[in-house]
């Protein structure tokens, strides 16, 4: 299989288009695909600009789909947006990693799911582990020694780091028992230039360390042939998805076969070297493009109109 970079014809050689906001490139494509976190909200407040891009993608008819590495079911999440300000009637889809958790541990797609066993240890806060396991036949235990597989949800708070949870994770290694991810994320906005691990990081240790781990979400293909069924176009649709990741939004993006705009505001702040919403350099997005060896089709500082 090809890397994503030998479909990517852009590279570091070749300077990304740095545009303002996305209305000068918005009639080139016929549906949207945008992140939450770093490019809507930081997990505390919606960005001031946010609903007017909303609005204004709306505006052009084409189908508008969130796509989110939250580990939280649609429902939760609408109800978060909500509160957030970003509403419904702003966007026309939502497709969570967390759904498609819950999914797979109720209709287990495939023989590595369907082996899983019965009993759960979540690195999560309880109430999210609920969530993703009702109703599919999962029970959750408080002991790693007595789960079946660890559930990588998340951090209970932004202060925690990947120690705090290693004994849990050292607990599933010994073991042997597989780790299902629900964010494949490494670290998310929490709240201006903060930043905070995610599930990712848990499953990146466990794999380094040699355990079995199964991810759902950015960048991985499945979660983007959901958006597709939800969006409902034809493969040959030109669909443009916007996020400030690298490592899952760009990458995932152009694995999908699909044009990909980075916000440098986001989670590559401190690598672009500017303040918040100014205008990223395009030698730091270069460098950017020579450490992940996949380029975005553009950059802009912020997800606005």
């Amino acid at each position: 299989m090809s890397s994503p970079a030998a479909n990517n014809p852009l590279t570091a050689a070749t300077p990304v288009p740095i545009i303002d906001g996305l209305a000068p490139i918005a009639d080139q494509y016929d549906a949207f695909i945008l992140d939450l976190w770093g490019v809507l909200h930081d997990g505390v407040r919606a960005y001031d600009h946010a609903v007017e891009t909303l609005k204004q993608l709306k505006a052009t008819g084409k189908p508008v789909c969130l796509l989110s590495n939250v580990p939280r079911r649609e429902a939760a999440t609408i109800s978060k947006l909500d509160g957030l300000g970003l509403t419904a009637d702003l966007y026309d889809h939502l497709v969570t990693s967390g759904e498609a958790t819950h999914n797979a541990l109720k209709n287990p797609p495939d023989a590595w799911h369907d082996k899983l066993g019965g009993i759960a240890y979540a690195l999560s806060p309880r109430e999210e582990s609920e969530e993703l396991t009702v109703g599919t036949g999962k029970a959750l235990t408080t002991d790693p020694n007595e789960a079946d597989f660890l559930l990588a949800i998340g951090i209970g708070h932004a202060d925690e780091t990947l120690d705090d949870y290693k004994p849990a994770l050292d607990a599933g290694l010994k073991r042997s028992i597989p780790l299902v991810c629900a964010n494949p994320d490494l670290i998310v906005n929490a709240g201006g230039t903060r930043l905070a691990i995610c599930a990712g990081s848990f499953a990146q240790y466990y794999a380094e360390q040699g355990g079995d781990v199964a991810y759902h979400g950015k960048p991985h293909g499945p979660i983007y042939e959901r958006c597709r069924e939800r969006i409902g176009l034809g493969s040959d649709a030109r669909i443009l998805a916007v996020g400030d990741s690298m490592a899952t939004d760009v990458t995932g993006a152009k694995r999908a076969g699909l044009d990909a705009c980075l916000v440098t505001s986001g989670i590559h702040l401190r690598d672009m070297g500017v303040d918040d919403g100014e205008t990223p350099p395009s030698e730091a997005i270069a460098r950017l493009v020579e450490r992940y060896r996949l380029a975005p089709d553009y950059a802009t500082a912020l997800c606005r109109w």
